[in-house]
């Protein structure tokens, strides 16, 4: 939920400014991320850039120029409630210690060197921001767990930073932040059983779950021959971690295209948001999730309808041979068709002015009280179809 404030006095110091939030929904919501931007609140409470509230909060720096240029609020809010704060109020001069609630990072080899394809010795190394060598491909072992990792305190997801470019799961039996212990032993001993759960999904040729690609002959094309990669952290925070990727020359269907992807994941939450924009039109883009046995297709559509729509998956299909669930939430009236290919379940989108954005969750029985069965699965995805459709309120006013 993003917002800016109304006020464009610089000289503002004795105002305050004040935030209303409105649950429309018959239920409760936990964890609702609030958006602002940062010089307007300054604007009203003071000529300060940052200040440190009482409830959970995070700046960002979305334009990486070194300025914070959003700034997070958390909140709950009751079934149908209406709350009303002074952002005066919620300051604090010494900021509270809250618990880190989502992580984002890169994490590749150094003091090694590249034998052919390989990187061979060295010690892995969280950097920011990594521009994928030439040298790199599958099974170089020069990214730590293949790719750039998020979680949440309920889920963590990677990507392969390679030519296969699909979305893996890691399953999480802990609240606590795990990917900075993934894989450090240089090998994918992830897909074995820990204390803090695995990898728990296997992508092969698939889309994985949510994974970027285009319908081209009635073939999901992930983005796979690039001129080059360059992959940063854009946020690891406590309350919210992104990734951004930019494909520099993507080579498909007689098209070249540069692409920037966003993956971002809050508190509290099991959904990644996937934000695309092209320098190209294109005709289509798609999504989906890997097509597996043991599971049973759920959809859920409104065909050219306003709101939201979602593809999802339920079975014992996970690697550790038990309950998982999968789910692409997608805009109904971006949807050109629901189909699949050889190897996932499909849905194909139309972009808008270049740009493209959806959701991807996936929820494993051994979570923390995990979703067992296919009908609590599909309970949880209407719940968030819903608060999807019908998105809380926000409002800020100077007074």
């Amino acid at each position: 939920m993003t917002l800016a404030c109304n006020s464009n006095n610089q000289e503002s110091d004795g105002l305050d400014a004040i935030l209303t939030i409105e649950n429309p929904s018959a239920f409760g919501r936990n964890d609702v991320i609030v958006s602002l931007d940062p010089d307007k609140i300054a604007a009203l409470i003071g000529k300060d850039q940052e200040y440190a509230f009482s409830v959970p909060f995070q700046y960002n720096d979305q334009n990486q120029d070194g300025k914070s240029d959003q700034l997070l609020l958390l909140f709950n809010l009751d079934a149908n409630e209406k709350k009303e704060h002074s952002l005066k109020d919620l300051k604090t001069d010494k900021s509270p210690g809250f618990t880190k609630r989502t992580q984002a990072e890169i994490s590749h080899k150094i003091k090694g060197e590249w034998k052919e394809r390989e990187y061979m010795g060295g010690e892995f190394s969280n950097v920011q921001h990594l521009k994928v060598p030439a040298a790199h491909t599958d099974h170089s072992w020069y990214i730590r767990y293949e790719g750039p990792g998020w979680e949440s305190d309920k889920v963590g997801y990677r990507f392969y930073l390679d030519w296969r470019n699909a979305t893996d799961i890691f399953g999480k039996k802990t609240s606590e932040m795990v990917l900075q212990d993934v894989g450090q032993d240089g090998f994918d001993s992830y897909h074995e059983p820990s204390d803090w759960g695995m990898d728990v999904l296997k992508v092969g040729s698939s889309l994985g779950i949510g994974s970027i690609a285009m319908w081209v002959d009635e073939k999901a094309e992930r983005v796979a021959i690039t001129d080059s990669l360059e992959s940063l952290v854009l946020s690891n925070g406590n309350i919210k971690s992104a990734i951004r990727t930019f494909y520099y020359g993507w080579m498909i269907n007689d098209q070249k295209i540069n692409l920037i992807s966003d993956l971002s994941i809050e508190a509290g939450s099991r959904l990644t948001h996937h934000q695309i924009s092209m320098d190209e039109n294109v005709e289509n883009l798609c999504t989906g999730i890997v097509k597996l046995e043991q599971s049973e297709l759920i959809t859920k559509v409104q065909e050219g309808a306003s709101g939201w729509g979602y593809l999802a998956t339920f079975g014992q299909q996970s690697l550790a041979n038990d309950q998982l669930g999968m789910a692409v939430f997608f805009r109904n009236s971006d949807l050109i068709e629901l189909t699949e290919d050889e190897h996932s379940h499909v849905v194909v989108l139309k972009p808008k002015y270049k740009k493209m954005d959806y959701y991807f969750t996936a929820a494993w029985e051994q979570e923390k009280d995990g979703i067992t069965s296919k009908e609590a699965f599909v309970q949880y995805l209407d719940l968030k179809l819903a608060e999807l459709n019908d998105p809380v309120l926000v409002s800020l006013d100077s007074q």
